[in-house]
Order: structure tokens, then sequence, then C-alpha cells
């Protein structure tokens, strides 16, 4: 039997398809593309609407076939949602336990397996669940409490995937900074960070409540801890803040972002910021836009507020529109259009270390920075998973783009 898996939402999710991708090879199965597929995963997430409503129309396209594969869905997925899907789909599958006998061609089987991943990028959960219950998201009610993995076995995790070659480094957590497993998060980094090798280390996500000025020392003095933070805001306005549960106020965290970028040169820093929440009004988004200009961020990831049934925004009163929403968000992306050019403007003519991640389609070659920028310059695939010293030669708002220096 050939398999696809298909794969809605965030990193973690990205990590638990690496791993049913694992034990679906371990029975004998083949990797293929859709189409071609005799059994279909679709590993979802129902964090977002809009995530859910382009799943329901990828497998109401995939039944459609003369022929429809067997098909399951796993994630990150509300009750409500589930029952949605159901006639969709042949199995419905608990996370934890993601192929019980029922599937006849299939061993029974955890989410224990040794992850299929592709180089140089390995994403290495280090905890599960979330604590924080902000009121507009399921993460508490789809995946349960907080539940850490222990550090040992984490870093033998990591170790693992450097001496395999992996040079990009993503821990994984719904809030890493509140992580348990036996050490502190900081000391964690530091534990990774002493590991031989040449590789980098992200993190993601990391909440503002949580955050410290000993991880501000992490990033600053160990090397392999990318000059790379995320760290989601959500809104600018503290009355918002306030409705949306995230214990904290602009102030506190523009306080914590400046005390970062005080202490580590060239900084690269990204938010999440959610628009059109129930209530904003516009003067309350035009805190949030004043807060994007004061910060300078290198990246927005910009989500328009949808309702979801058991978190506690569900029940407030929706007051601003689907085209509003858009308009805000197009607001958003301008500014942060505006700020990237003239970031990557000051670039060009550096040299900077990129590692190479994959082949384009006209041929170029795509790499990251250590803030994690996107280059795209000449050189043979057997790049692809290395590190190379690029001159930057142009710029755009969303990218760079280089030649490789030889010297």
């Amino acid at each position: 039997m050939k398999y696809c898996i298909i794969t809605f939402g965030c990193q973690a999710n990205k990590s638990d398809s690496e791993k049913i991708a694992s034990f679906l090879e371990k029975n004998g199965l083949q990797k293929t593309s859709e189409k071609e597929a005799d059994f279909v995963v679709i590993n979802s997430c129902s964090v977002r609407q809009s995530a859910v409503d382009r799943m329901e129309a990828k497998i109401r396209e995939i039944k459609k076939r003369k022929k429809p594969p067997v098909t399951a869905l796993t994630g990150c997925v509300l009750q409500k949602d589930k029952k949605k899907l159901k006639p969709f789909f042949d199995y419905m599958l608990p996370e934890k336990e993601l192929f019980p006998q029922k599937i006849p061609f299939l061993k029974k089987g955890f989410l224990k397996e040794a992850p299929k991943r592709e180089k140089p990028t390995a994403y290495i959960t280090i905890m599960s669940g979330c604590d924080n219950f902000c009121s507009y998201c399921v993460v508490p009610y789809t995946k349960g409490r907080e539940s850490s993995r222990p550090a040992k076995e984490v870093v033998e995790e990591a170790k693992k995937t450097i001496k395999e070659g992996y040079r990009d480094i993503w821990l994984l957590g719904q809030n890493v900074n509140s992580y348990k497993g036996g050490v502190k998060f900081s000391n964690l980094l530091r534990e990774i960070n002493k590991i031989r090798g040449d590789f980098w280390v992200r993190f993601t996500s990391s909440h503002p409540k949580d955050f410290s000025s000993d991880i501000i020392s992490v990033i600053k003095n160990c090397k392999k801890i990318t000059n790379y933070l995320h760290l989601p805001v959500q809104s600018g306005d503290d009355e918002i803040l306030k409705k949306m549960n995230r214990s904290y106020t602009s102030e506190q965290y523009k306080k914590a972002v400046n005390e970062a970028k005080k202490e580590i040169p060239g900084l690269s820093v990204s938010t999440d910021i959610i628009v059109g929440f129930p209530g904003e009004t516009e003067k309350q988004f035009h805190n949030t836009v004043k807060l994007v200009k004061e910060i300078g961020f290198d990246m927005i990831y910009i989500g328009r507020y949808s309702p979801r049934m058991q978190t506690a925004a569900y029940n407030m009163k929706e007051t601003v529109s689907e085209e509003e929403k858009r308009r805000r968000e197009k607001i958003l992306e301008e500014l942060l259009k505006e700020s990237n050019l003239e970031k990557n403007k000051k670039l060009v003519g550096r040299k900077i270390r990129v590692l190479t991640t994959q082949m384009t389609k006209k041929n170029l070659l795509s790499g990251k920075t250590e803030g994690y920028k996107s280059v795209l310059f000449k050189g043979p695939k057997s790049l692809i998973g290395e590190f190379v010293k690029i001159k930057i030669t142009g710029y755009s708002s969303w990218g760079l783009k280089g030649k490789i220096s030889r010297k």
C-alpha cells in the first residue's frame, strides 16, 4: 500500500506527521503523492476556522475520486469538528493512540515512533498541551494540560539528530518557557548548546508572561542558540489582552522585547497578532498598529479572529465584520512590508551565514539566515543541509538574494 499525510497547523503537527510517517513505513507502506495514495491521513488543527474549512474542502475533494482511498483523521481537532467531518473519514484516530487494532492493514501503535524527518530541520517536541486558557484558543481542550518530556530524553534526541546530520533544531511546545522536564527551559537550552557539532537551535512558542532575562542570557551567550525570538503579542491594547486572558500588558511586552534587543545585537523578533477580536474598536486596533511600529517586527503571523466552540471568547459578541478584519490585516501587512524593505536593504553587501534548506522550482538554492530570513542563491544541490557564506546582492520585503562567497 501507498500512503500520503496531509498536515494542517503548526510545527507541532508537522512533528507528529513525521512520527506517523515512520510508523506507516515500519508497517510496509510507501510514501507517495496524494493522488496515488491508497491511504490518506489528515493531521489537522482546529485552532482556526480557516484550517477546518481548508481541511473539509480537501477531504471532500479526495472523496469525489472514482476510487477514493482509505482515509483517517487525527490531530488537534475539536469534538464539534470531529462530528461534522466523521462522514468523510473511514477512521477517526485519537492523538495519542494513533493506530488502533481496528485498522486491518496496520499493527496497533502509539505516537512513540522515531520521526521520519527531512534534512536539515529536526522538530523536537519537548512538551505538549497548555495551561494558559487564552480565551480564543482550543489547545487546552484538544491537547489537554501541559506535560513535559524529561530533559535527559530531549537532550538524547537532540544528540541523535545532530549526529545524523540535522543542522536546524526546533524545540517545540505551546509555551516552552513553562517547560518542567526536571530543569528550567533556559538550562535545557544550555545543555543542548553543549552538544558537539555545527548546528543551530530555535524554539517556539514563548509566552510573554513567562519570558525571562535568563532566556535572554542564554540567547546572548550560547553560540548555537540563534538570535531569533518568536514572542506572540496577539494585541497591542491592554483591554483586549485582558479579554484574551494573556496575563501581561503591552508595556510589559515592549519592556521584554526592548531588553532582549538591547542585550542581543541583531536579534530578529517575530510575533502572532489576532485582528478583529470581539469588541476590538478602531482605537484599540490602532494601539496594535502603534506597538508594531515601535517594535519593528521581522515577521508577523496575522490571524483574523474566528470563534471556536468551548473557548471563553465563543460567548463574546462579534463586533468586527470579516471585511473589516481583512482591512486591519492588510494594514499590518503593509507596515511589515515597509519595515522589512528598509531592514533588508541594509544587508546588501554583507556576508551572512546561511543554512541551505531546499532547491526551488527555478533551480535556485533557498536557505535561512540565523534570524530566519529567506535567501535565494545559485549553487549545486549538494549544498542542501550545509552552511554557506552568502554575500547579499539584492533584497525585497520578504527575502534576500545573494551569491556564494569564497572568502
